[in-house]
Formats: C-alpha cells, structure tokens, sequence
C-alpha cells in the first residue's frame, strides 16, 4: 500500500470541510451531519468538532446505515446491520451526508434512500474524504477533501484512528 495521505492531511483536510460546510450553509444553524458507517461516522463526529470550535456551537451528529437500502444487496452477499442513530428529526434541516470515499456513487444513493425514510430534510449535501472517480450514478460531491485519480481496479484505503489505529489514505495499483 502505497500512502498518499497522513494523519496531518486529514486532520487539514477536516478542518477545511468544516469550514467549507459552514460557508455554503451561512453558518451551523439547521446543520445536521450523518456519517455513513463505518468510517463516515468518526469523519461526521471529527467535522462537527471543528464546527464547535469554529462557530462555538455544537452541531447535532449521527451515524447512517445504508446496507438495506443498497441495490447490490444480493450480489455482495449478506453483511451485518450497523447502527443507524440520528439525534434529531431531519425535517427541515440541512442534512450533510459524510463518507470518506466516493467511487461508483451507490453507496450515497442508498443513503438518499436512507435518509427519505427518515423525513423531508430541507437539502442534502454531501462531503467525502476522497473523491476516487469512476461514476455508474450521476452523483457528485458538495465537498471534497482531496481528488485522487485512480484505475478502475485500483484499491483506495481510508484509516482512521478511532476505528484503525492510525489516520491515513493508502493506495494500492492491482494489476
């Protein structure tokens, strides 16, 4: 695995999302930030930490399961249900989807899904971490921490410490 971030990128890369994230919404008011399990859950809770140092207030955060709602469902075979927690209605707010790669764009389709089944928020927008290319669904992110072009093949890999020990983005050329 071939590192293209470390621990200060990310820590860089978060903080700017945050402040990225506040500048389009005009401030915390009617944020609401939801992590798509698994590594988008530290990632939402890491960018509602430096919107609390930013704006001095805390900005409600949840976590976002989306295996239900995915349409490969039955191709990938079962995968165990994580835990969906979401600490205020979605109705009306500004729901901010984060997760921390963006590839064929399925995974944030079912979190559309997802989220409608919760209520009306009034908009979605979505950060990642990395945005890896190879689109199958017209789905693009509001925010982005870093583009990395990649093959088709090719194996990106998010770490993050409080699910693996360190903070990183890796790559891996398969062949």
């Amino acid at each position: 695995m071939t590192p293209l971030l470390d621990a200060d990128d990310v820590r860089r890369i978060c903080r700017r999302l945050a402040h990225e994230v506040l500048e389009a919404n005009h401030g915390a008011d009617g944020l609401l930030l939801l992590g798509i399990q698994t590594r988008g859950v530290p990632l939402a809770a890491r960018l509602a930490g430096f919107v609390a140092e930013i704006e001095g207030v805390e900005v409600p955060h949840g976590a976002l399961d989306v295996t239900l709602f995915r349409d490969d469902l039955g191709s990938r075979g079962p995968k165990p249900l994580t835990e969906t927690e979401v600490p205020v209605s979605v109705d009306g707010r500004t729901v901010v989807l984060v997760d921390d790669v963006l590839y064929t764009g399925r995974t944030i389709r079912a979190a559309l899904d997802a989220v409608s089944e919760l209520g009306r928020p009034e908009r979605i927008r979505l950060v990642v971490l990395v945005d890896r290319g190879h689109r199958e669904l017209p789905i693009r992110a509001d925010h982005v921490g870093k583009n990395l072009p990649t093959a088709y093949g090719d194996q990106v890999r998010v770490r993050l410490e409080e699910i693996d020990g360190e903070d990183g983005v890796f790559t891996e050329v398969v062949t």
